[in-house]
């Protein structure tokens, strides 16, 4: 009997002494904070599905853009403007690899009004210690892959992603503080405009 009272005084000590975790931040709380973001900036480190890691800086200005600026030695830009996805490798003079934003996971947090309480689009949601995590995906295409979000709460700020390919691949990008509200020219997202910028650049 005192060997389980003990156990339970234990039990009740060590609930005390973890952190407690609010509920997960409701969709519509998350809709109307992605919806806010007109431009932001963060740092970043991002795990590849090999396990390689490798970091940098990425800008949004929402609706359809984001410029990803990998660090040394990597040193690759993505830019998302008009409808696409461009990947610049700095190793090649050739054109970037492009794919429809459409046909991306990242198509969810840039379209220009989202709504995650749309059937089907929110697969999954669970708090994960301080952060609310939801998975998402395109009601109309599943086979596109997912997009994991992971927010933390007061202020909602979004802290990380995990997209999963069609092939089941992911990629895992940890944000630092976000700062938002600086202003951007539509340059920096253009894909034609470094494509030319570029091509001086070789001659």
């Amino acid at each position: 009997m005192k060997t389980l009272r003990f156990l339970l005084l234990a039990l009740l000590a060590l609930a005390i002494a973890l952190p407690a975790f609010a509920d997960p931040i409701p969709l519509k709380t998350l809709s109307a904070y992605l919806n806010s973001i007109g431009s932001a900036e963060a740092t970043f480190r991002q795990v590849n599905s090999d396990g390689s890691t490798s970091s940098g800086k990425v800008i949004l200005k929402r609706p359809g853009r984001m410029r990803f600026e990998y660090a040394k030695p990597d040193k690759t830009l993505v830019l998302a403007s008009a409808g696409s996805v461009a990947i610049f490798d700095p190793k090649s003079n050739d054109l970037p690899t492009q794919y429809p934003l459409s046909k991306t996971p990242l198509n969810l947090i840039l379209g220009a009004n989202i709504d995650l309480g749309q059937a089907k689009m929110v697969v999954a949601q669970r708090q994960d210690g301080p952060l609310t995590v939801i998975t998402a995906q395109d009601p109309a295409h599943p086979d596109y892959g997912t997009l994991e979000l992971g927010f933390s709460d007061s202020p909602v700020t979004l802290r990380q992603w995990v997209v999963t390919d069609g092939s089941g691949a992911q990629t895992t990008v940890l944000l630092d503080a976000l700062t938002d509200g600086q202003s951007y020219s539509d340059q920096a997202f253009s894909i034609n405009g470094e494509i030319e910028a570029r091509g001086k650049k070789t001659r």
